[in-house]
């Protein structure tokens, strides 16, 4: 024999010490279908209870989400009023007090204005109050009439009533005359 037969490599020492066979013997328990079947069902069992339980989470939260956009819609406005309540308040005085100066009583509506128009901007709304001149834009103007102008055509020659928008998005155009082409 020759010296590579005597003395066997490190590697098949290894795979010659224990057979495969052996090793899933000797740590794998054998378990008898019943067993299995029985683990199988257990696990069947502990998996339709965890989809149960997250089922009813899911639709908990969508429950609460529902809630909340309803309790979002409802009070929507209530900061908005907040604005208000002064602004009726002054209203209120305005119709107590004695008229004796027409004057004050029109400073007292100015002052008034200026708590409404403050109001409005506290609630991201703001007025559209175009100036005669100014080009008409149909996404802010709605357009009354037409009238001959010496002015460029499509251009704003009155405003008849001011417009308003919120956070972008019109609430009313304002309403406008243009010019007609020459």
């Amino acid at each position: 024999m020759t010296q590579d037969n005597q003395h066997p490599s490190p590697e098949q020492e290894n795979t010659d010490a224990h057979s495969p066979a052996e090793a899933v013997g000797e740590t794998a328990e054998v378990k008898t279908p019943e067993q299995e079947i029985a683990e199988l069902h257990q696990k069947l069992t502990e998996m339709q209870d965890n989809y149960l339980r997250a089922k009813a989470e899911g639709e908990n939260i969508r429950r609460r989400a529902v809630e909340d956009i309803a309790k979002a819609h409802k009070f929507a406005i209530e900061s908005f009023a907040e604005h208000l309540v002064p602004v009726t308040d002054s209203f209120y005085a305005a119709l107590n007090a004695k008229a004796v100066d027409a004057n004050a009583f029109k400073e007292g509506l100015e002052i008034t204005l200026k708590q409404l128009l403050s109001a409005f901007e506290k609630g991201r709304m703001t007025e559209l109050n175009p100036a005669v001149g100014d080009k008409f834009d149909p996404h802010h103007h709605q357009a009354i009439a037409s009238v001959p102008s010496e002015q460029e055509a499509n251009t704003i020659v009155s405003v008849l009533q001011r417009g308003y928008s919120i956070a972008d998005r019109i609430l009313r155009p304002a309403l406008v005359t243009v010019s007609t082409p020459k």
